[in-house]
């Protein structure tokens, strides 16, 4: 059975970090791309970062770009995201994502599993 429970949510400071984690049950995570997602109230959701499974290429938002990183550990089976200087403009709720062997790809459309999602409110 696959799945996909992301962790590390919470309420921060603007300027502050946070650490997204996403444990990976069922799946062989370097046979398979990642992606981070968010969705704002009242929102679409939003493709914020990716990993590809070929290359490890990774892709970011413009909105996060110099600000979040996409890393995974095939050991713990997990993908993280690293967010730092953080804006309330990044409150949503953030779910990560997978697919079978591709490039990354900030297309929802692309993925077939996905997580339940943890909320990120930035806030003083």
């Amino acid at each position: 059975q696959v799945q996909l429970v992301e962790s590390g949510g919470g309420l921060v400071q603007p300027g502050g970090s946070l650490r997204l984690s996403c444990a990976a049950s069922g799946f062989t995570l370097n046979a398979y791309a990642w992606g981070w997602f968010r969705q704002a109230p009242g929102k679409e959701r939003e493709g914020v970062s990716s990993i590809s499974s070929i290359n490890g290429r990774t892709t970011y938002a413009d909105a996060v770009k110099g600000r979040f990183t996409i890393s995974r550990d095939n050991a713990k089976n997990t993908v993280y995201l690293q967010m730092n200087s953080l804006k309330p403009d990044d409150t949503a709720v953030y779910y990560c994502a997978a697919r079978y062997y591709g490039f990354e790809d900030l297309n929802d459309n692309a993925y077939d599993h996905w997580g339940q999602g943890t909320q990120v409110t930035v806030s003083s």
